[in-house]
């Protein structure tokens, strides 16, 4: 690995670690504030133990999704194995600060099991658009069937963003602060060496955006061909989506959150979406800040204490139903038995 891209990749290690260190320290800060935690011991952990077994099985169907889409590029590795691969994936996008995100981990073992590697590789990158584009139509349908023209003050009692409010306190500081960002991004622009590192920053940018549009463009040609396989990897994640948040909503309801489970579907979502932008790990803090003000600000739930207990066990859910993934790693599960199993019938 060139020096500079290894430094750049521990730069971006070391920013993702900070931000959800900073996270955690704020929330037990606000947390701490007329003991917002105190929900968190009135959990019914029956409740809690049905939620996480309706996303551990939500996880299995994301295999079964995966592995259909593998099988249209006959690529016949077993069902399991795929399953073991996702679950493998999913705890280093969970639980690892890593650069090496778990879609990179799927698609470099997946070419362990057959010799159509390109194909192999390319299905994690169509699982994963599959799953991001689902979850944003599940989001824009529930928006629209229930939602759309209602305001903050048809949907609960008007309250002002704590976001809001800060920006108003602090607008005088925000201002220079802003003046500040564009003076040094000017120094940087007028700097010669600078503004040649910004210059090699772009080029890298951009050639990872036309090497992805470049597989965008190979799947599409790709899948057009499967259609129903499409169709299918869909409508699965639909299902599964809609079993796992409705597991949250038992978990809302316990914690005395009354609000109709139609929020529910529009707010997981769209958090989700949010959450697989790389600014953190596994999507912490920012899925739980943006899934509270939206309970907040959008359904009119005053109690801080229970959206925060709502959030804290769906992240406690996401971290333990990941726990698979490291013995799957640990005892070497994820491996082929075989050098080549890419074959009718698999022996792995």
């Amino acid at each position: 690995m060139p020096e500079t891209r290894k430094k750049t990749n521990l730069l971006f290690i070391f920013f993702r670690i900070s931000f959800v260190a900073v996270g955690i320290v704020l929330a037990i800060i606000w947390a701490s504030r007329e003991q917002r935690w105190r929900k968190l011991t009135e959990i019914n952990p029956l409740v809690f133990a049905c939620s996480l077994l309706i996303f551990i099985i939500a996880q299995i169907i994301i295999g079964l999704r995966w592995w259909l889409l593998l099988r249209s590029q006959s690529i016949h590795i077993a069902f399991f194995s795929a399953v073991r691969l996702h679950f493998l994936g999913l705890f280093y996008n969970n639980c690892m600060p890593g650069s090496v995100g778990g879609d990179l981990i799927r698609a470099w073992y997946v070419t362990k099991h057959t010799d159509k590697r390109f194909e192999a590789a390319l299905s994690v990158f169509v699982d994963r658009i599959v799953g991001l584009v689902s979850t944003l139509i599940i989001a824009v349908f529930f928006y629209t069937l229930f939602l759309r023209g209602k305001s903050i003050g048809d949907l609960g009692p008007q309250k002002e963003s704590v976001f809001v409010g800060i920006i108003k306190e602090h607008k005088t500081l925000l201002f220079w602060f802003i003046v500040f960002v564009i003076f040094v991004l000017s120094g940087f622009l007028l700097y010669g060496k600078s503004r040649a590192k910004l210059k090699k920053a772009f080029t890298y940018i951009s050639d990872r955006v036309f090497r992805a549009a470049e597989k965008l463009k190979k799947a599409i040609l790709l899948y057009c061909k499967k259609p129903f396989t499409l169709l299918a990897a869909f409508g699965l994640t639909v299902l599964l989506q809609i079993m796992t948040i409705t597991g949250f909503w038992f978990v809302g309801r316990d914690l005395g959150i009354s609000v109709s489970i139609k929020y529910y579907y529009v707010f997981f979502t769209l958090t989700w979406v949010l959450g697989a932008i790389p600014v953190s790990i596994g999507g912490a803090v920012v899925v739980e800040v943006m899934l509270m003000k939206m309970f907040s600000d959008f359904a009119g739930v005053a109690d801080d204490s229970a959206l925060l207990a709502l959030a804290l066990c769906q992240r406690f859910v996401w971290l333990l139903a990941s726990l698979p993934g490291a013995a799957i790693h640990l005892f070497g599960a994820h491996l082929p038995k075989d050098f080549f199993i890419d074959y009718d019938r698999p022996i792995a």
